[in-house]
């Protein structure tokens, strides 16, 4: 055991340790120069999504919102309440501003990383698309890279559908007996048994429930925190002020200055929003849209709801507050956000933060578990191991919840999604022509006065792409 730990390890410095970070964000600065800001100038265009005009009339169909709010709740996580509470403890309040500089640049990794799952995605002949980096490899580099696409899935079922959702079934069941004094165990039993239900039910459900509960919890957090900043609104200013001159070392009363505001808040911000981690395209290749592009720009939307809204509701609420202290070591993590809240609005909010905090999780889970099945489905399209995957999960699940030392076996879980980025990050860099030629496209469209550009396959016959997912039908 202690051979793996170290061998994870070394995974894990020369990834996030090392190279991940800044290779992160000089891809992040590189999509955005080359594409023209493509995420500032699409901006009023992502909204456009939420509008049932622009919604599928196929009943089978994944719709744009549904993969839109899937991979919101899958990115919106534990790592927006205990995660900027952690950074701001570590970096002070300079590292909101670098968590809200990471997220911009990475709108335009996600556009592009999106956009080239939707385009190379594959029917599975029910109405409804699989897609995503290994599919992208596969049929837009060639069958010699079959070997990074196998790695890829490989490192992304062990992650995010094994490790991922046993250290969120924790998460919830912490949570439940801290506030409210229920036992581990039923809440495992609960937690499971509602993942069963879904996840049996395949992307169609999947995608419904996201439907529901993401929207639910996103905007009662996001109402939570307006309610605070109105309570403080001539305070904003100021906060404003100070996270500025924080970000850049200005503040001496912040200890470790512009580095640490630095690293926690590159750190951080690329934890939650996931852009260029390679797991968001697995959803949004589900969607059934008029054009690649249209998706890669709703998903940038996601990117923008995870860490410039419901990340700054956490800090806001954090830095508007009392609790914390800086350059003082003292409480932090989901204690710290919990706290903060109480002493805006009284201690009946604990309550409210577990089920935001339950809602955040699960939905993690099924989002951690689709990722999982979409890349198993890419090895083999075995039906008894698909349910082998899927009661596995449920008892990581259980198994997270129950018994919280559990977790700790998961060790490999964050150097595989460092190797999982490093893989998505090389076949991005590779394939970023052909996204150049789809975001040329749209523009285009656009410009010769099309409102919703449609993709035209016959453009792209030089690519393996499937014809049957691209009709040229208004969608």
């Amino acid at each position: 055991m202690q051979l793996l730990q170290s061998f994870f390890g070394l995974i894990g410095d020369l990834t996030w340790g090392w190279a991940l970070i800044p290779f992160l964000v000089i891809i992040g600065v590189f999509f955005t120069t080359v594409s023209g800001f493509v995420q500032f100038r699409y901006f009023g265009r992502m909204f456009q999504v939420l509008s049932t005009k622009y919604q599928t009339t196929n009943p089978k169909a994944i719709s744009a919102r549904e993969a839109l709010l899937l991979s919101v709740g899958g990115r919106v996580g534990g790592g927006n309440i205990a995660g900027v509470a952690v950074a701001i403890s570590v970096g002070g309040p300079g590292s909101i501003f670098w968590m809200w500089a990471i997220a911009l640049v990475g709108m335009a990794t996600s556009l592009i990383e999106c956009s080239l799952a939707q385009l190379f995605k594959r029917s599975s002949g029910d109405g409804t698309y699989r897609g995503g980096p290994a599919r992208s490899i596969i049929h837009g580099l060639g069958a010699d890279y079959r070997w990074l696409a196998v790695l890829y899935s490989i490192c992304l079922i062990a992650s995010f559908a094994i490790g991922f959702n046993a250290f969120q079934g924790n998460t919830v069941a912490g949570a439940v007996e801290e506030s409210m004094g229920i036992d581990r165990l039923w809440t495992g039993i609960l937690l499971t048994g509602i993942t069963g239900l879904i996840v049996f039910g395949g992307i169609h459900r999947i995608a419904k429930v996201s439907d529901i509960i993401v929207p639910v919890m996103a905007i009662g957090y996001l109402l939570m925190a307006l309610i605070v900043i109105a309570l403080n609104i001539t305070e904003i200013p100021h906060l404003i002020y100070t996270i500025f001159t924080s970000a850049f070392g200005l503040d001496e009363a912040i200890g470790g200055g512009m580095g640490a505001a630095l690293s926690q808040g590159l750190r951080r911000g690329l934890f939650s929003n996931e852009a260029g981690l390679g797991s968001a395209p697995n959803v949004a290749a589900t969607a059934e849209v008029r054009h690649p592009v249209s998706q890669g720009i709703t998903q940038s939307l996601s990117v923008f709801i995870d860490t410039i809204l419901i990340c700054s509701c956490t800090a806001f609420i954090i830095l508007l507050g009392d609790v914390y202290q800086p350059g003082v070591e003292g409480i932090d993590g989901v204690v710290l956000t919990q706290q903060s809240l109480a002493f805006h609005l009284g201690g009946w909010t604990s309550y409210f933060l577990t089920g935001a905090i339950l809602l955040f999780a699960f939905s993690s889970i099924i989002y951690n578990y689709y990722l999982g099945e979409n890349a198993l489905n890419f090895l083999t399209e075995n039906r008894i191991v698909l349910t082998g995957l899927r009661l596995v999960v449920m008892a990581l699940v259980f198994l997270g919840a129950s018994a919280p030392d559990a977790t700790s076996v998961f060790f490999f879980s964050d150097p595989l999604m460092g190797l999982l980025a490093l893989v998505n990050l090389i076949a991005l860099l590779m394939l970023f022509p052909t996204a150049k030629r789809l975001l040329d496209d749209y523009r285009g469209q656009l410009k010769s006065g099309v409102a919703h550009p449609v993709f035209n396959p016959d453009k792209f016959a030089d690519l393996d792409l499937d014809r049957t997912a691209w009709t040229g039908k208004e969608r």
